[in-house]
């Protein structure tokens, strides 16, 4: 048997970080994923699914992810169910994510404004392969790529060709 789904889409509100009885921390998010076709007037359609994210992981959503922030989620499909106020049976079904990537630099979402850091994403090993250490001494204005829209002052010598 496989439960397993991949997503790409937007938030669309800023994630809800709570804490349970044990201090375990959970964060709840909705993604709208873009849908595939258009619709009869030609516009594309989303579906907005409902995520939760749990210990570190959840921290690293609030802290990180806001409204109209891209994330990539891995994760399964769970339902669940609860008696609401009313005494009716209220059935939800949500991804529970195992991994959640943060997809663009920080502050670049429709949002705009914020500087152009990369957050690495997060993942139940800790790797972040092919993101950006945040470890750096100097922060992030240690690229060496960067000029700063002045010319790269280099040696014919030093080239390799």
């Amino acid at each position: 048997m496989l439960n397993r789904v991949v997503l790409v889409g937007r938030l669309t509100r800023d994630p809800e970080l709570r804490y349970t009885p044990n201090g375990v921390a959970v964060a709840n998010f909705t993604l709208a994923v873009n849908r595939t076709f258009s619709n009869q007037q030609g516009e594309r359609e989303a579906d907005f699914i409902n995520c939760v994210v749990w210990r570190k992981q959840a921290e690293n959503v609030a802290n990180f992810l806001k409204k109209g922030s891209l994330a990539g989620v891995d994760g399964r499909v769970q339902t669940r169910s609860y008696d609401n106020n009313e005494g009716k049976r209220v059935f939800i079904t949500e991804i529970v994510a195992e991994s959640v990537q943060f997809l663009e630099p920080r502050g670049s979402s429709n949002q705009g404004g914020g500087n152009n850091d990369y957050l690495g994403g997060s993942n139940p090993g800790g790797n972040n392969y092919g993101q950006p250490n945040r470890q750096s001494s100097g922060g992030f204005n240690d690229d060496p790529f960067a000029n700063d829209g002045k010319p790269i002052d280099i040696s014919d010598d030093d080239l390799p060709f």
